[in-house]
């Protein structure tokens, strides 16, 4: 089997390449830009299984497709939002969440070992799903969340939340009055509700306001630490993984 890893973050490729080897995957190639990998296409045999990163450095992944015709099959890897990658799923493709969670690269490999079994081709239209990509397809994303207090239901504005933060499984919204109010509802749930130029996902802990950042500060490990106006209950730091990333969309 004949695995291809198209990445522009050599630690995160050489991380992926590891985990694919405990699931029985040996040496899997490494590409890291669109050239190089326009390049690789024309001159090698196309791989049974690719797992391609959205953003590279020269530019989006699709260039690679507009240039060179692919059938292999393909698990994306990227940070972009659940809402956009709804595309995804409705032309059969996999995808899996930066920072790559091992169970789910397992059941995202097993799910192409049945497909390939099974003998069935991926079905992708690269057009449709850069454009939903570069171009959000409009749509209202909530305004409002509510959270019981008592026998009352308060009504939160979400430009009055400063973050979202998870601790002893349960999800709460952090305000710019100080309080902290337990929603309904979990942090991978609030991905299809939220402003995505709004608010970021920082870690699998947090989800943050930009409007409500104070400072951002260079922390350990190549993360970097962010302080909001008034949330001290937690620490908020970007993880390694999410830090490229995170500054694109700050940008």
């Amino acid at each position: 089997m004949k695995v291809l890893i198209i990445e522009d973050e050599k630690p995160a490729a050489r991380r992926l390449a590891r985990l694919l080897g405990e699931l029985g995957v040996v040496g899997p190639i490494m590409l890291h830009s669109v050239e190089e990998s326009i390049a690789w296409f024309h001159d090698n045999e196309h791989p049974d299984l690719i797992f391609l990163d959205i953003q590279l450095s020269d530019g989006l992944s699709f260039e690679i497709f507009e240039e060179v015709e692919v059938h292999s099959a393909i698990i994306f890897t990227t940070a972009y939002d659940e809402y956009a990658l709804q595309a995804f799923k409705l032309n059969s493709i996999d995808y899996l969440l930066k920072p790559i969670d091992d169970e789910e690269l397992e059941a995202a490999f097993k799910q192409y070992q049945n497909l390939a079994t099974n003998d069935k081709k991926l079905t992708l239209d690269f057009d449709d799903i850069k454009k939903l990509l570069v171009n959000p397809l409009e749509r209202d994303f909530k305004k409002r969340f509510t959270a019981k207090v008592g026998q009352h239901i308060k009504i939160i504005n979400a430009d009055e939340i400063e973050c979202f933060y998870s601790e002893n499984k349960g999800t709460y919204a952090a305000t710019i009055d100080g309080r902290n109010y337990l929603l309904d509802t979990t942090l991978d749930n609030l991905e299809s509700d939220l402003e995505p130029k709004v608010f970021f996902r920082v870690s699998r802990k947090h989800y943050v306001n930009v409007n409500h950042i104070k400072d951002i500060i260079s922390y350990t490990n190549s993360r970097l630490k962010i302080v909001l106006n008034r949330f001290k209950e937690q620490e908020v730091i970007v993880s390694r993984e999410r830090v490229r990333d995170f500054k694109l969309w700050l940008e």
